[in-house]
Parts: C-alpha cells; structure tokens; sequence
C-alpha cells in the first residue's frame, strides 16, 4: 500500500490538484472564521472602561446608554454615539453579517459595488460577499456532512453486495433499482410544501436519495476482491465474515472510492444550490448560494449578482474537480508502474 509521504509526493507532482487543493482549504478555512470576517457587531470594544466582546457575547442595549433590553444594535446613531463619547469599537473588515439590511444606501436596492459595499447588495438591501462569505461554509459543511454518511451507507451496502453476492446481491440490486426510481424532486416538493426545510431535514431529506452513489463501485471491488487467495486463507482459519470485510477487503475498496469523494462534493453542493434555487431548500433565514443566483436571475439589471455567484461556483466547483482529478491519478496503478 502507498505510503502517506509517497501520497503527499505524487499529490503535489500534479500541480493543478495541488493549487486547487490549497485555494479550496484556504477559501473553506476563511469560511469558517466568517463571523471574524464579515459581522455588523465590533469584535472588541472598550465602554466606560470596561471591555466588551460582541462577537462572542451579545449585551443589551441598556449596555451602551440605550432604553430596551433587546439585543444592542451597533448601527443605532444612539449607540455609535455613546460608545464615541465613553470608548472605542473595532469592528470586522466587512461591518455587516449576511442577514444585515443596510438602510443608509444611496441608490435603490440592489445596489451596486462600492467602498461599503465591495460586491453591491442583493434586493434586500444585505451584502453580497457577506451572503457569499457564509454561503460558501454553509454549503462546504453540508456536502462535507451529506458525502460523509452517504458514503458510510453506501459503502456498507455495496461491501454486503459484493461479498456475500447470489441472492443476496440480486435482492439488493433489485431494491436499488426501485429505490433509484425513486423522483427525488417529487418528494421534495411533497416536504417542502408540507414543513419548512431545515438544514437538518434537508440533509436526511438528500442523504435517502445519495447513498447509491458509491453502492456500484464497493459492490465490484468487494466482488473481485473476494476470491483472492488471502480471502479464501482467512475464511480457511475460521476468520468472521465482518473482519474479513473490515480487515482485508475494505482498505481495497477505499481506495477506488476516494477518488470519488471530491465530486461527490461538489454533487452536494450544486444540488443544495439548485434546490434553493427553486425554493425547495432551505428557507432565506439561511445564507444560501442558491438565494443569491435566483436573486442574479430576478434582478438583471444588477449583473453583479450573477457575476459574483458564478464566478464563486466556477472556483468552488473546478477546485474539487480538480482535486478529485488529482486523487484520480495518484491512486490509479496504471499510470504508477
């Protein structure tokens, strides 16, 4: 089996895998520390001689000299005014989170890019690379959660396929042949009109219909692989069935379905995108890449909309084709001898 040093090595050789592997961490890694990045709360701030931490904490108005005992609103002229006067405020490099509607523009909403506002507002008056900021981990994460279990389940299936085979590959394939049938947009619709998708009923929602993925590729490798002699040894010795398929036999069958991980990623996030999109996915609570091209779509007049969305998911998608490319190549013996 490859070594991880001989891994990284023939990784790095393809140096389009590798540039592409190093923007999409650096691009998910600030993602992450969005609410550093992009937030209408100060990060730190000093009052009356006291320091205080928006970002982490949230204080009242009657914090800062206000009347209520609602969460402060750090754009208030009030509250701007009294932190002047007793201390001082930093806020992030972009001062408005992705739900922050600027009231104080000068143009019609959507807006276009300026100094405030880098990439424009959408036509609810919210900031765009803010929106896009926190689409982008919103997005990452899900296909992260959504090609982690999906793999899980399909892994198992395809392995229980291709081990154990006869009737029991010919049942199962049968019932992936009618589960595939399935109109996954059908069912969605059905949700959606009947509850309001949440993150989490989403991702259950596309996780019932993505596991089939890898089914057909463990299924052939643990076909294959079964009779080899070390299988027939281990079963000879009185090895179980589950360590055999654990032990020998899995390790094997990783490797071919690996390299499919990256576009299973990007699967993910092209079809959360496509369902909000539609208005089948999450609801506008969330910053959603989807929201932002419908919004590109609806509003032409703005093409700063558009550009920025595609220009976001032309990056985000080529990298992870581009790593899966790269995994491609490495794992592939044929072009390693």
């Amino acid at each position: 089996m490859m070594s991880h040093q001989t891994f990284l090595y023939k990784f790095s050789q393809n140096k389009r895998a590798y540039y592409a592997l190093i923007l999409f961490g650096l691009l998910f890694f600030l993602s992450l520390f969005s609410e550093l990045i992009a937030n209408d709360k100060p990060l730190i701030m000093r009052y009356k001689n006291e320091f205080y931490f928006p970002v982490f904490k949230t204080y009242t108005d009657q914090n800062f000299g206000g009347d209520f005992p609602t969460s402060a609103d750090y754009k208030d002229p009030l509250i701007i005014e009294n932190i002047e006067k007793n201390g001082w405020a930093v806020f992030p490099i972009i001062p408005f989170s992705y739900n922050t509607v600027d009231y104080n523009l000068n143009e019609p909403m959507p807006s276009s890019p300026s100094k405030k506002h880098w990439l424009g507002t959408d036509d609810e008056g919210r900031d765009v690379l803010a929106r896009i900021l926190y689409g982008i981990r919103l997005s990452v994460i899900f296909a992260f959660l959504l090609t982690f279990f999906s793999s899980v389940v399909g892994i198992f299936a395809g392995a229980v396929q291709g081990y154990f085979g006869g009737k029991t590959d010919i049942l199962m394939q049968r019932l992936l042949e009618i589960w595939d049938s399935m109109p996954q947009l059908f069912v969605l619709i059905i949700v959606a009109s009947i509850f309001e998708p949440t993150f989490l009923s989403l991702l259950v929602i596309m996780l019932l219909f993505s596991w089939t993925g890898l089914v057909g590729v463990v299924r052939a490798e643990f076909l294959r692989t079964r009779n080899f002699e070390f299988v027939k040894a281990a079963k000879a010795l009185g090895v179980s069935n589950m360590r055999i398929m654990y032990r020998h036999i899995l390790p094997n069958a990783l490797i071919a379905t690996v390299t499919f991980v990256p576009f299973l990623l990007s699967e993910a996030i092209v079809a959360l995108t496509a369902l909000d999109f539609l208005g089948l996915g999450l609801s506008q609570d969330y910053p959603s890449l989807g929201d932002l091209v419908r919004q590109g779509k609806d509003n032409l007049q703005a093409p700063w909309l558009g550009i920025s969305i595609f220009v976001t998911l032309s990056i985000l998608l080529t990298v992870l084709i581009f790593i899966g490319e790269g995994l491609r190549d490495v794992l592939d013996t044929r072009k390693n001898k």
